[in-house]
């Protein structure tokens, strides 16, 4: 069996479950990790016994033994320096959400990974949900026959969007609803968008990092399918989970409906009231398996780099959600639809619609 040598560059919330996946894994010769806070870094170390742990990102990319990095950093303005150094020193790379900050950027790191003929994928930890997986196989198998429309809801507790949106000015459909475009668009290939209409809300989120509570966009792909994704992250304190998701796939043979609201498992207390456990997005650590998805994502792209399989999410299939999400920012400032692949001139408006905000 083939081993490598790995390592997570930032150790928190999902670097943190990337490291500890990583750790307990067969597959990995010498874990390594680097952590900006020396708090957080000795955390992980005792929990993962990485073979270095490390400050600077640089000692991950000087490093010739490390072949596979995961890339788990925020603030997300870090996303793309700390990939390129990566790919440039030739490593395999994972990469959270979102790509990149500019287009530019993702295009950049696209052109880097096929030069280096390396594997590069996106953190769409979406699509190893086994709903999402089961909905992808009816879709091909074709069961619902042809596809008429997709509808995704998604909300957050305001206490894990607060989380976010203070480390990031970016809105909800790029913070949150992108796992749903990014995995709407994995069900419908190879089909692609073409317009987005988006409107947003403001609420309780604007003091803290001015954007919308809640935004909806209504996506036109080139098929004639109509995808409608809305996303919010300003659930009420009280609310029992940390993030509840409805889906509605409507086909000329059948209808598919995903109930993701994790009320599949209800614990009461006194001291708490009623939660809904194992309800965030990534998943965690329970005993000896993990609840979610990150987990086998964080696998999955270890066995595809030591077997020279696909990636499951391609960088460009990453880089469409991310104009499309843009085109989205920009049509609920504009108020008007939006034409994809964005037009110089949209990109321009972009450019203005950022600088004011930044």
């Amino acid at each position: 069996m083939q081993h490598v040598e790995v390592a997570v560059i930032g150790t928190g919330w999902c670097g943190g479950i990337r490291a500890e996946t990583l750790s307990r894994s067969a597959l990995v010769d010498k874990l390594h990790i680097c952590e900006i806070r020396p708090d957080r870094l000795a955390e992980v170390k005792a929990m993962t016994s990485p073979a270095s742990a490390t400050l600077d990102y640089q000692d991950i990319v000087k490093n010739p033994n490390i072949s596979v990095v995961y890339v788990c950093t925020t603030p997300e303005q870090n996303h793309y320096p700390i990939t390129r150094d990566c790919l440039k020193a030739g490593k395999h790379v994972l990469l959270e959400k979102p790509i990149a900050m500019e287009l530019w950027e993702a295009d950049e790191l696209i052109t880097l990974a096929k030069r280096g003929r390396l594997k590069f994928t996106i953190g769409y930890s979406q699509r190893f949900n086994p709903k999402f997986a089961y909905a992808k196989k009816k879709i091909t198998d074709g069961t619902l026959g042809k596809v008429v429309s997709v509808m995704v809801s998604r909300h957050l507790s305001r206490g894990l969007g607060a989380k976010i949106a203070k480390r990031v000015k970016l809105s909800p459909v790029v913070m949150e609803s992108t796992h749903d475009l990014d995995f709407v668009f994995w069900l419908l290939e190879p089909a692609k968008p073409v317009r987005v209409y988006s409107q947003g809300a403001y609420g309780y989120m604007q003091a803290i990092n001015g954007s919308y509570d809640v935004m909806w966009s209504i996506v036109t792909m080139d098929n004639g399918m109509m995808v409608t994704v809305g996303g919010g992250w300003n659930l009420p304190p009280s609310y029992p989970n940390f993030c509840s998701t409805w889906i509605e796939i409507l086909g000329t043979e059948g209808a598919l409906v995903l109930d993701d609201t994790h009320r599949d498992a209800w614990l009461n207390t006194v001291a708490e009231g009623t939660r809904f456990p194992m309800s965030t997005m990534p998943g965690e650590q329970v005993d000896h398996v993990f609840a979610g998805q990150m987990g086998p994502e964080t696998i999955h792209f270890l066995e595809a780099c030591i077997m020279d399989r696909p990636v499951m999410v391609t960088p460009e299939s990453a880089r469409m959600v991310m104009e499309t999400y843009t085109a989205a920012d920009l049509s609920a400032e504009r108020n008007e639809p939006v034409e994809l692949p964005l037009s110089n001139a949209a990109l321009s408006a972009v450019a203005e619609m950022v600088g004011g905000k930044r």
